[in-house]
């Protein structure tokens, strides 16, 4: 069986993660998307709520599974039993990065393969940090993100908002 890990925070999903999840997919018989819990960063979801958003997201594509993990990707990987570590690339300064971690990921274990994926042109701007700057500031997300999204983030950082000003 061919199976892929595709790891990341998803913080927000936005349509260019769907893009790299549906292309991916397509090229292996199970796609396990893991949604990383990092206790360095303070997402705008809980790792739950975002595993349940791409539950909701996902629901049409057939051999997806959503799981969250912790710690390293290539051991969730291996936890897995997958093959593949699947990254999507928007621009050069993407691949620097990633390229470091494919190879990283390979002297730690040979027998997993990193597999890039260019984003589609139409998502090649997008990142969450942006749909949530975009939010912060009231403007137009549903061009970013799928539906069931969209209302999450605005009732989000207007708790946020309200628990700042309350303090």
């Amino acid at each position: 069986m061919r199976r892929a890990v595709y790891p990341g925070s998803f913080d927000p999903v936005t349509f260019g993660h769907l893009d790299v999840m549906a292309r991916s997919a397509a090229l292996v018989d199970e796609l396990i998307v893991g949604v990383l819990n990092n206790n360095t960063k303070t997402p705008l979801f809980s790792v739950e709520e975002r595993v349940n958003i791409l539950l909701e997201a996902t629901k049409d594509i057939t051999n997806i599974r959503i799981e969250s993990f912790t710690g390293l990707s290539i051991d969730f990987v291996k936890k897995c039993d997958a093959k593949f570590i699947v990254r999507g690339l928007r621009a050069i300064t993407d691949f620097d990065y990633e390229l470091q971690m494919a190879q990283t990921n390979r002297i730690m274990d040979q027998d997993i393969d990193t597999i890039f994926l260019t984003t589609s042109l139409e998502y090649a701007y997008l990142s969450s940090t942006t749909v949530k700057e975009v939010a912060a500031y009231g403007g137009d997300i549903s061009k970013f993100v799928p539906p069931v999204v969209v209302d999450r983030i605005y009732n989000k950082i207007w708790e946020r908002k309200n628990n700042k000003e309350r303090l």
